[in-house]
């Protein structure tokens, strides 16, 4: 299999909430918009909220976002109104990790990689 790109596919109980949400309150960059959905660039990847669902979040699914300065991430998010679910924490494996929900309820990691984690290590030796 060749991979050329990739999508997560998010489809919101509240497509014009949620859409809102990525694009207004997290500040998301629009890739493309069509009608009935929304692309978003995320990183190395894209964002596709799209259609109605009908069951919302589900605990089995989160997206992990990788922000350069997670408290100043926080701070702009809190000055938007969105606390969040879980606060800021160096976890077991070392990374900064912090929650937040969107409109659905699905979980987003944001995750800030410290300086001296091995991710952040140059693999290419000398």
């Amino acid at each position: 299999m060749d991979v050329l790109s990739s999508r997560v596919l998010l489809h919101p109980r509240d497509p014009e909430l949620t859409t809102a949400f990525y694009r207004d309150t997290l500040g998301l960059a629009v890739y493309r918009q069509f009608p009935g959905g929304t692309v978003f660039f995320l990183g190395g990847g894209f964002l596709e909220v799209v259609g109605t669902g009908k069951a919302g979040a589900t605990p089995d699914m989160a997206l992990w976002l990788q922000v350069r300065d997670l408290p100043a991430t926080l701070a702009e998010l809190r000055e938007k109104g969105v606390e969040p679910e879980r606060g800021p924490q160096r976890e077991p494996w070392g990374l900064d990790e912090a929650w937040i929900r969107d409109p659905d309820g699905t979980r987003i990691v944001l995750v800030e990689i410290p300086a001296d984690h091995p991710l952040r290590v140059d693999v290419r030796g000398d």
